[in-house]
């Protein structure tokens, strides 16, 4: 009998303040929030609140793709052009193939909402079968970019070998062409 393997998702919140306890973590668990809203798959969350270093996120997004056997690795905050924001060249350091799109999507969609969604550095990429997303670390532009790109999340992760990830479509509705079958 086969068994059904819980999908593991990374949230990764990256901010000094966050990561010292100064700051309430918003950003992790508006994410957690949105994906709890959206998914119907068995999933659960693998968080981390790190610091703005980019040894560190390189580090992070390594061991959540590689040890702890995420899909997903969404972060959070660490996208802007201050000095300190090195989420983006993190990602690129790890990642083996680059998804510009997400990044275009996401500000374009941003732009709707703020003139400085121009600022944001949003990227995605691929480390072996997990795509890792960057995401801004306002919640309500968590939600209004998750909104954009989740759509076409499900059918990156089986193009990449990842697990099927099914969506409540009063949600959100991932697209599937027509000849990309569910297993099983």
């Amino acid at each position: 009998m086969e068994q059904s393997v819980t999908v593991r998702i990374g949230i990764v919140t990256v901010s000094d303040r966050a990561s010292r306890g100064e700051y309430e973590d918003q950003g992790g668990p508006a994410i957690r929030s949105w994906l709890e809203s959206a998914l119907v798959s068995a999933w659960e969350p693998v968080a981390r609140v790190i610091p703005d270093e980019c040894a560190r996120v390189e580090e992070t997004l390594a061991e959540l793709a590689d040890t702890a056997g995420c899909c997903l690795v969404v972060t959070t905050g660490g996208t802007g052009p201050a000095p300190r924001d090195v989420t983006p060249e993190a990602t690129e350091a790890v990642c083996a193939k680059l998804l510009p799109g997400f990044g275009e999507q996401m500000r374009a969609v941003s732009l709707r909402h703020v003139p400085t969604a121009i600022l944001s550095r949003q990227t995605a990429g691929i480390r072996a079968s997990t795509l890792i997303l960057n995401l801004p670390g306002k919640p309500s532009a968590i939600a209004e970019c998750l909104d954009a790109v989740f759509p076409a999340i499900p059918y990156c992760v089986d193009l990449i070998g990842g697990p099927y990830l099914e969506t409540d479509p009063a949600r959100v509705a991932a697209f599937r062409p027509a000849h990309a079958r569910r297993p099983g």
